[in-house]
């Protein structure tokens, strides 16, 4: 596929776009103004003014072993069923899609009822648990969770929705949309504060957070405010959560004009938006482990394998690799297949070495090629 020669297309029509203050956005950017792609970000006080160079796919740790699927309609989120066979959701046709690990064959299991596309919003993320398809989407009034039985079988559709949490605040852009179940057997969400800075900051929003819940969606026991599912407050738009070997939380955050974030996330602690961009530098803040400039990120779905979180890149069409020690960094970040697959939204580990890594062009941001869009096989060693 060329794309390297799509990337720098894209990179100019986005660079137009953002000057013009898109209003669609943090998938793309959604940024206001905004530098060029891959011109250098204003300095902030503690913060790198640029990342280290890509590196070839093929050299040190990440392999494309193959295409397992392709011909998708704006996948958005991936999950694993007990038998490895993965679910993945369309944000705009509001359907889900199981899709076999070994042949990549497609059954569709059907249409998630109450789904109201638009914007940024539609049938995002899925998470998997004893016998229950949950999922993240935008309604008519909300953004929500809700749950459907599927038994796993060879035909067998998901069961009627039920509701687990309602209220979530949407708009067109900044609407999060990602759910795990962690370590704990509670299920996470991460949310947006859809533009509306200020609800980032508002306690009482659900909106801006990052939320822990019981399997039917009340506040889990240990939540650092009383009877409230918000875990963590101060974010713009969080679509990447991810749990390391020591079960610690992390979560890939658009910035806005300058820096987008990986961060360590505790209970009840702020991670400074809209006060703060990246590295603030202050105490009531959580400053990122991680940060990138916005040209070179927009990231959307994480997973934790062979010791480093695996960031998937929108807007900089790269797959990120941040080795951890402990709950620190042990090195620099690396890029891998820069422009080679266009935008890529979801990253999941299988738990045996191997990503599968979801691209995102047919959103209405991409550029399509013939195929797209695709779920790919990588070999991490």
């Amino acid at each position: 596929m060329s794309r390297p020669a799509v990337l720098k297309a894209v990179g100019a029509v986005a660079a137009l776009v953002f000057a013009a203050g898109c209003s669609s956005g943090g998938d793309a950017g959604s940024r206001g103004t905004s530098p060029p792609p891959g011109s250098p970000p204003p300095s902030s006080a503690g913060s790198p003014a640029s990342s280290p160079p890509a590196s070839p796919a093929g050299e040190g740790r990440v392999t494309v072993a193959g295409t397992l699927t392709e011909g998708l309609r704006s996948p958005w989120g991936l999950a694993a069923l007990p038998g490895g066979d993965l679910l993945v959701s369309s944000r705009d046709d509001r359907t889900v899609t199981r899709v076999d690990v070994r042949s990549g064959a497609k059954t569709s299991l059907g249409e998630v009822p109450g789904v109201v596309p638009g914007g940024e919003g539609g049938l995002m993320g899925l998470a998997v648990r004893d016998g229950w398809v949950y999922a993240y989407l935008t309604a008519e009034s909300d953004n929500r969770i809700v749950r459907m039985r599927y038994g796993g079988g060879a035909g067998d559709r998901l069961g009627a929705a039920e509701p687990v949490l309602t209220g979530i605040p949407k708009g067109t852009i900044h609407n999060g949309g990602r759910i795990a179940f962690g370590p704990d057997g509670m299920l996470y969400a991460g949310t947006g504060e859809t533009g509306e800075t200020g609800l980032a900051q508002d306690k009482e929003s659900l909106g801006g957070k990052i939320l822990r819940m019981t399997p039917e969606g009340k506040p889990a026991p240990g939540n650092p405010f009383a009877d409230s599912v918000v875990y963590s407050y101060g974010h713009r738009n969080v679509q990447g959560i991810t749990w390391d070997a020591q079960g610690r939380l992390w979560a890939a955050e658009f910035g806005q004009n300058t820096w987008d974030e990986l961060n360590l996330v505790e209970p009840g602690k702020n991670y400074g938006w809209p006060e703060a961009e990246g590295r603030a530098g202050e105490a009531r803040f959580v400053d990122p482990v991680a940060q990138w400039p916005t040209s070179e990120a927009s990231p959307s779905g994480i997973a934790f394998a062979r010791g480093a979180v695996w960031m998937a890149g929108l807007r900089g069409e790269r797959l990120w690799r941040i080795p951890l020690s402990g709950a620190e960094r042990s090195g620099e970040p690396e890029a891998f297949l820069a422009g080679e697959h266009g935008r890529l939204r979801t990253v999941l580990a299988d738990g045996a070495g191997r990503l599968w890594l979801v691209t995102s062009e047919t959103d209405g941001r991409g550029t399509p090629e013939a195929g797209d869009d695709r779920i790919l096989r990588l070999d991490v060693r």
